[in-house]
């Protein structure tokens, strides 16, 4: 079977199944996966893992799996990558709103930005912070204080929720050392600095039109804030009138926030650093790159922040039943967002067995179209399809080197950026960073869809506008 029609009986299935049949979304997402990997031929899966780089014989042993070793597999690649990450964020998020920590750092903000410009800190400063860090990890250190901060300015909690995924989100795809934008740039012969200093401007760029979306949106629905597995609003009102004097300080409260966010970037720069001058560095950059190799690994960064904010929250409460009994709450919440965000993984990954990577770049040596929109689309089909943002980049980037190597009438960069823009349409239930939006901040998944999904479509299309207006009067060769 074509897989294009595989995709679209999945998509059914999981629409069918959460709309209609009111299924609970893990349940959906785990039938409209085994649905999909049903459908998929063995001929398909050997064709997806050759693409993929697996030997013949690891090919072979892939596509004669049965469907429920797949899909084990599948579930079981997903909890390792996010199911910690998850769990201590969590912790983390409880910590900061239980010991009152969070609620330090919004009094900080609004003393520091005034709260008018409340909703712009938090936007550039999730968008510096993405920059080094991935998207799910910013969003887990940033959803307490817009917790924070929402309960006392009910009205405009989707404008500061959106404010950070805005920021967050496009850094991602754009700006090295993430993965994505590095192997793009590294594919396209692009300088890594001028692939920062593009993804910085167009991040920009697509910031300030999500920022504009996101302000619209607030103004056009209403979002309300909800009781959450780890905290409820009326908790968080409490909190908020606390008096100053009886909160932790501010140094103490940032801790558990900066911490990993310093660990993490600092292993990532000499992870760079290290690649380029392997031959050059002294004993004592040998030593920090060791050392952080270690502590800038997300899972250990984030251990020693929940210790942190363990320690945080018991020398607020003190009261050994309420501690149990808070985290116990989190990893209650942090339970259930890892079940469905590792069934939503699930039915990705039968999507990209299913060979659409594959089925679309044939599609795209049948039509020539301007290099740029034509990257962005192939981009964003196999995102929307497969749900990855670096699968889509990567396979985009093999599609398009053909065409690359016969010439550009513009400074390669630009190509790289579309791509990096393309892989942010569309999210949506094959997307693990959906589900961990709904979940985390409670809610539904239309709701999802408008504030999140529309936000990153909004914030694609901008960016590629503005590539192709300053690739044509700013081609820089």
């Amino acid at each position: 079977m074509d897989p294009i029609f595989i995709i679209l009986i999945g998509t059914v299935v999981v629409l069918f199944c959460i709309i209609l049949l009111k299924l609970h979304a893990a349940i959906s997402l785990l039938l409209a996966a085994l649905v999909t990997g049903l459908l998929t031929s063995s001929d398909l899966i050997y064709q997806y893992a050759i693409q993929k780089g697996m030997s013949i014989q690891e090919a072979q042993s892939l596509s004669t799996e049965g469907i429920g070793r797949r899909l084990a597999d599948a579930f079981g690649n997903t909890s390792g990558k996010i199911g910690i990450l998850i769990a201590l964020g969590s912790i983390i998020g409880a910590c900061l709103m239980r010991s009152g920590g969070a609620e330090r750092i919004i009094r900080g903000i609004l003393r520091l930005f005034g709260k008018k410009n409340t909703s712009l800190a938090l936007i550039f400063g999730s968008f510096t912070l993405a920059i080094p860090v991935f998207f799910d990890t910013v969003f887990y250190l940033m959803l307490p204080l817009v917790k924070s901060i929402g309960v006392k300015d009910p009205k405009k909690f989707s404008l500061y929720l959106m404010s950070v995924m805005a920021g967050g989100v496009m850094a991602h795809s754009l700006i090295p050392p993430t993965p994505g934008p590095l192997f793009v740039a590294q594919e396209l012969g692009v300088d890594i600095g001028v692939m920062m200093i593009g993804g910085i401007v167009i991040g920009l760029i697509t910031v300030t039109s999500g920022y504009i979306y996101a302000k619209w949106a607030n103004k056009k629905w209403d979002l309300s804030m909800r009781d959450t597995a780890d905290i409820t609003i009326k908790d968080l009102k409490q909190i908020s009138v606390t008096d100053e004097a009886d909160l932790p300080s501010l140094s103490l409260s940032l801790l558990p926030v900066v911490l990993p966010i310093f660990f993490i970037t600092s292993k990532t720069f000499l992870d760079l650093n290290f690649r380029e001058n392997t031959g050059d560095l002294s004993v004592v950059e040998h030593k920090a790159h060791a050392i952080f190799s270690v502590l800038g690994d997300p899972n250990i960064a984030l251990i020693i922040s929940a210790v942190l904010g363990l320690h945080l929250m018991w020398y607020k409460i003190k009261n050994i039943k309420k501690f149990q009994k808070y985290v116990t709450e989190a990893l209650t919440s942090a339970g259930m967002i890892i079940l469905i965000t590792a069934s939503g993984g699930v039915f990705g990954q039968m999507l990209q067995q299913s060979g659409i990577g594959i089925r679309i770049q044939d599609l795209a040596g049948n039509y020539q179209m301007a290099l740029l929109p034509m990257a962005f689309l192939i981009t964003a089909a196999v995102r929307t399809a497969q749900g990855s943002a670096t699968i889509a980049m990567v396979t985009t980037i093999g599609i398009m080197s053909g065409v690359v190597s016969a010439g550009l009438q513009f400074h390669p960069v630009y190509l790289a950026l579309a791509i990096g823009c393309g892989s942010k349409v569309f999210s949506w239930m094959n997307d693990s960073a959906f589900w961990i939006i709904t979940e985390m901040s409670g809610m539904e998944e239309k709701e999802t869809v408008r504030y999140f999904s529309i936000l990153m479509v909004v914030m694609a299309f901008s960016g590629l506008i503005s590539l192709m207006i300053l690739s044509k009067f700013l081609p820089f060769i």
